[in-house]
């Protein structure tokens, strides 16, 4: 099976979207961030499943999992 999240260059600038749609993993985190449940984004979205909305989520936990902040205003 392929991918749920991809990147194509053609499609918003190549950031990662779902596949077979225009909806990035950005754009569903701004939705749940806004309140969004998971059955009304589906609702909202009916090209979506859950399965995508899943693997958008891992996706971005993924991406965020080794990013590390450095705080400058503790010094050295």
């Amino acid at each position: 099976m392929e991918p749920w999240i991809v990147h194509d260059p053609a499609v918003l600038a190549g950031k990662a979207c779902v596949r077979g749609t225009r909806i990035s993993v950005e754009f569903l985190l701004e939705l749940v961030a806004s309140g969004a449940s998971q059955s009304q984004i589906l609702a909202a979205y009916p090209q979506l499943s859950s399965e995508s909305l899943a693997a958008a989520f891992h996706y971005a936990a993924a991406s965020l999992r080794d990013e590390f902040v450095w705080d400058s205003s503790h010094g050295s």
